[in-house]
């Protein structure tokens, strides 16, 4: 992955992913990182920010980073109520430029990955496993998955260019369209002359998402009894539902264990 990052790309880490030796590396490209650091790190704290940031290092190199330290608050159309500490670690390092609040927004929004996931996993292969029983086999089904997958999206762009005038890119809604008949309209002369693609460009042009990106909970249920995710079961509703969203940045000194609330910024996003 790291030989695909150029200059102008974020990329965004999972937990686990905090280690400065590939921070460090991913740096090299001239990409900027923004990752979920681990709560047994208790980072120097170099310089306090305006906006509840602060500048610190990380590893034996000093790479320099910004932690940004919240509670998220999660409550659920239902009345469920989750809250738990996030500490960030960014090499944005301009707070005027990129805020606390904006990277904590933007890192919330990563769950949409899981809708490419599940497009592939359960919506295109209608629940089946691959089928493959050797390595090279396997190789070969999965980038014929990625490639199926990239034609559809490609068809959702085809739909949003000549047809969704005023609408983003990120609206399209990627439904599955391997068992739909995608055009009887052919390409003509320029790439960029494209007409509307058919059955499947109606369909996703009839089923917009909104013009900012839902704030949802999909639906987890244990699927194995004896996984090690077994535990975790319980935490999370049996229904998908809307939520309301409540982020405290704090400067969290002992550890990921918050101090007061003197020193918070509290902010509410509501879709």
């Amino acid at each position: 992955m790291l030989g695909r990052l150029t200059h102008g790309m974020l990329v965004l880490l999972d937990t686990g992913f905090d280690g400065w030796p590939l921070l460090l590396q991913l740096r090299s490209t001239g990409a900027e990182f923004l990752c979920r650091s681990g709560a047994r790190r208790i980072p120097l704290i170099i310089k306090r920010l305006p906006d509840g940031s602060y500048l610190s290092t990380f590893g034996m190199e000093k790479l320099p980073v910004r932690i940004i330290e919240a509670w998220i608050t999660v409550t659920y159309q239902d009345g469920t109520v989750r809250r738990e500490q996030w500490r960030l670690a960014t090499s944005l390092t301009d707070h005027a430029r990129y805020p606390a609040r904006e990277l904590v927004d933007l890192y919330h929004e990563r769950w949409q990955v899981e809708t490419t996931y599940f497009s592939i996993k359960a919506t295109m292969l209608d629940g089946r496993v691959l089928r493959s029983t050797c390595c090279t086999d396997i190789d070969q089904e999965v980038y014929a998955l990625l490639t199926v997958y990239q034609a559809l999206v490609r068809l959702a762009g085809d739909g949003h260019q000549p047809a969704a005038s005023g609408s983003r890119p990120d609206q399209l809604h990627r439904r599955s369209g391997s068992r739909s008949r995608p055009s009887h309209q052919r390409r003509r002369g320029h790439p960029g002359d494209v007409a509307l693609a058919g059955t499947i460009g109606r369909a996703i042009l009839d089923n917009l998402l909104p013009t900012r990106r839902r704030q949802r909970v999909k639906a987890r249920t244990r699927k194995n009894p004896t996984s090690k995710y077994s535990k975790n079961s319980t935490q999370y509703p049996s229904s998908a539902q809307r939520y309301t969203l409540e982020v405290e940045i704090i400067v969290m000194e002992q550890g990921l264990k918050a101090r007061s609330s003197a020193n918070s910024t509290v902010l509410r996003l509501e879709y």
